[in-house]
C-alpha cells in the first residue's frame, strides 16, 4: 500500500490482520483482570473504570501497531471536525427516533425460559452493580464508551472496509453488526445495531468521528437519566405512554429526519 502523503489520514484497511490486531489488544488486558475479581465475582467501581478503559485503549493500540503503522507509515490518526448547526438539528431528532423505535424492538424479546431466562438473570445482575453508582455510570457509559467504541467500530472497522472496497453500506451494516455482537446479549443486541447503523451513516457522510461520539453520548446519556430518575431505561413505562405510541412517534421522526439528512448529504443508496 502507499504510504500516505504527509498531513493527509493514514489510509489503511480492515481485514483478517485487523480483526486479529483487535482481539490481541483486548485479550492481554481481559487476562490481567482476572487476578483482580474478588471471590464473589463482583468489581469495585474504580476496577470497571480502569479495566474497561485498558480493554479499549489495548485494542486501538494494538490496530495502530500492527496495523495502521505498517501499512501507512503513520499513526492512527481521525477527523474530529465540527459540522455546520443545520448537520445537528437533523441528526439528533434523528437518533431519538431511532431510539424509540429500538425500545419497542427490544421489549419484544423473551426474558424468560430456558434459554433467555438464566442469560436474562445474568445481564440484569450486571446492569444492577453497574447502575448503583450514578458518577460511574456517566463515565464508563457517556463518556468512555462513545469515545472509543466509535473509534473501533466507525473509525477503525467501518472505515478500514470502506478503504478495502466493501461498499460502503455494507461496511456500515458490519460495522452495526459487530458493535451489536460485542455487547453480549439480545437485549443490547437490536438498539446497538440499529444506533450502529445511524451512526455509521453519519460518520460515513460526514467524515467526521465527532459526529457519532456526540450522536453515541446522547443516546448513552438519556439511558442514564432514565435510569437515575425513574429507574428504569424504557420511554414508555417512564411518561407512562404506550409502547405503540412511541413506535409511531419514533418512525415519524426517524423517517423525516433520515429523508431530511440525506437530502442534505446527497444519500442514494444505488451509489452505496
Amino acid at each position: 500500500m502507499e504510504k500516505s502523503q504527509k498531513g493527509a489520514l493514514p489510509h489503511f484497511v480492515f481485514d483478517w490482520r485487523g480483526v486479529l490486531a483487535l482481539l490481541l489488544g483486548v485479550l492481554i488486558p481481559a487476562i490481567a483482570a482476572q487476578f483482580f475479581v474478588d471471590e464473589s465475582g463482583r468489581f469495585s467501581d474504580a476496577f470497571l473504570v480502569i479495566s474497561n478503559a485498558a480493554l479499549w485503549l489495548g485494542a486501538i493500540f494494538s490496530f495502530d501497531y500492527f496495523v495502521c503503522r505498517p501499512q501507512t507509515g503513520r499513526k492512527l490518526n481521525f477527523s474530529f471536525a465540527p459540522q455546520n448547526f443545520t448537520t445537528y438539528l437533523f441528526i439528533f431528532p434523528l437518533m431519538l427516533g431511532m431510539m424509540l423505535i429500538a425500545e419497542f424492538l427490544t421489549s419484544q424479546l423473551p426474558v424468560r425460559g430456558p434459554f433467555f431466562g438464566p442469560m436474562y438473570e445474568t445481564f440484569s445482575k450486571l446492569m444492577e452493580q453497574m447502575t448503583k453508582n450514578t458518577g460511574t455510570l456517566v463515565v464508563l457509559a457517556v463518556m468512555m464508551a462513545p469515545l472509543f467504541e466509535e473509534i473501533v467500530f466507525r473509525g477503525i472497522i467501518q472505515k478500514g472496509l470502506i478503504n478495502k472496497g466493501v461498499k460502503p453500506i455494507w461496511a456500515i451494516w458490519i460495522a452495526a453488526l459487530a458493535f451489536g455482537i460485542v455487547h453480549g446479549n439480545p437485549w443490547q443486541f437490536v438498539g446497538a445495531v440499529l444506533l450502529g447503523y445511524v451512526l455509521g451513516l453519519v460518520y460515513y457522510r460526514t467524515k467526521s468521528l465527532l459526529m457519532p461520539i456526540l450522536l453515541h453520548a446522547f443516546n448513552n446519556l438519556v439511558s442514564v437519566l432514565l435510569i437515575h430518575y425513574t429507574k428504569t431505561e424504557s420511554f414508555a413505562e417512564a411518561f407512562r405512554i404506550s409502547e405503540y405510541l412511541l413506535l409511531g412517534i419514533g418512525i415519524v421522526m426517524f423517517g423525516l429526519f433520515f429523508y431530511l439528512f440525506t437530502q442534505k448529504y446527497g444519500i442514494h443508496h444505488s451509489e452505496n
